[in-house]
């Protein structure tokens, strides 16, 4: 099995190294043998992963194509090239940067391109499902920035777009962040836009989340309105761990400078590889078929888990994830992910829209589709998951129980195996 999925290397590895060896082995069989539903998780192709673990990652690339500060960059150079031109093509974008080590990196990288420390940012409220980097004060955004947050309305847990303008004018932000990592709804990308030019701000959109699913021509694009987009590329993209910018050409300039030297130093050239290879299979209608099917099963597991008593925010789910108040089940959102890790699921613990608990014990959980739809399954497997789910979190602090749930849960996953030999 090692030799068949890792290659000779991988034996090499055993061999020199055993003890990381054993646990790249057993993490393989965890993630074949349990659920993955961690809505920011997936799994890449074996082609990204051959990428991440090739010669390209000997070297040190600083600078740009045709621009370095090192010599011997002739090849590295075709790599970004191809993938800059995919990003572009693939997204409708004037300008991409495929440099970014992630999309926290990806996020300072636009803050340095648009903003300089002590100016206003308006972004979506952590608490209402935002991010730590759009102001959360254990965050640089919170501690650099004066960020202004708005959030959902009380009654159908959505933006609330007037609130959103209100605020607006009366900060007037140098920069408007929408995006969010737990908001399962569609964001009106023009009506922000319009918000924008309103008050003169830059439109920033960090669409970690959803960006996969708008490669997959599944939702609309923030692209033709935003001024600048950072995301991920690890999520429903499918690629390597690592960030991206696309922008107007009109800031290109100001987003390579803030990338490289403002924000990091050399890329890391097989990432770079990885996401060019992540786009190509993007750009396919295998993954747009794939796109659309994720966010049918989402929805489906949302309306299952509201089957069996729990409540999803916003009434449903319009992308990859679902916010699940789970308060019905008299177990908060701690306890609930503790024993739904005990039964073999992996999702995790999540504030709901004025959430009465704290941010470390929580009122939900956040479920999502990527990886499980990655493996093939479908809206049969929804619901049995959705069972399977409540079923952990209602009876798992019962270790019997809990290891029953396992069991049922491997059976199912050895049905759709990840990395088959």
């Amino acid at each position: 099995m090692s030799e068949s999925f890792f290659g000779p290397d991988f034996t090499q590895l055993q061999k020199q190294d055993p003890e990381i060896a054993a646990v790249v082995l057993s993490e393989l069989d965890r993630q074949r043998k349990s659920l993955q539903l961690i809505a920011s998780e997936n799994f890449t192709s074996p082609a990204v992963l051959a990428t991440l673990g090739s010669t390209l990652s000997n070297k040190y690339a600083e600078g740009y194509p045709g621009r370095r500060y090192y010599g011997g960059c002739e090849e590295v150079d075709k790599v970004e090239v191809i993938g800059i031109s995919r990003a572009k093509e693939l997204f409708g974008a004037e300008h991409a940067n495929l440099q970014p080590h992630s999309g926290a990196s990806a996020n300072i990288a636009v803050y340095q391109a648009f903003t300089k420390p002590g100016d206003t940012v308006l972004a979506m409220s952590l608490p209402h499902g935002g991010h730590l980097t759009h102001g959360s004060k254990v965050n640089f955004s919170g501690k650099w920035f004066n960020v202004e947050s708005y959030g959902v309305r009380k009654d159908n847990e959505l933006i609330d777009y007037d609130e959103l303008r209100d605020s607006a004018l009366r900060v007037k932000p140098k920069m408007i962040c929408s995006g969010a990592t737990a908001y399962p709804s569609l964001i009106d990308f023009k009506r922000i836009r319009e918000i924008c030019d309103e008050v003169g701000a830059i439109m920033w959109v960090d669409a970690a989340h959803f960006i996969g699913l708008v490669a997959g021509k599944a939702i609309p694009s923030p692209v033709p309105y935003a001024d600048v987009v950072s995301f991920t590329t690890h999520k429903v993209l499918r690629g390597p761990r690592g960030g991206m910018i696309l922008s107007k050409a009109e800031h290109a300039a100001a987003v390579d400078k803030a990338v490289f030297p403002g924000m990091q130093g050399g890329p890391i050239m097989s990432a770079v590889a990885g996401k060019a290879v992540a786009l190509k299979e993007c750009a396919t209608p295998e993954y747009q078929s794939y796109a659309k099917k994720v966010i049918e099963n989402a929805k489906a597991l949302a309306a299952a888990l509201e089957k069996e008593g729990m409540r999803a925010v916003s009434g449903g789910t319009e992308t990859h994830l679902a916010l699940i108040d789970i308060r019905s089940t008299g177990v908060n959102g701690k306890v609930a992910d503790e024993r739904c890790g005990k039964a073999g699921i992996s999702l995790n613990k999540n504030a709901i829209p004025y959430d009465p608990e704290t941010p470390a014990v929580t009122s939900g959980i956040r479920v999502g589709t990527p990886a499980t739809t990655t493996q093939g399954m479908g809206l049969p497997e929804m619901s049995e998951i959705a069972k399977l789910i409540a079923r952990a979190i209602k009876e798992g602090d019962d270790d019997a129980k809990a290891n029953s749930i396992r069991q049922e849960v491997y059976a199912l996953t050895a049905k759709f195996p990840v990395y088959p030999r």
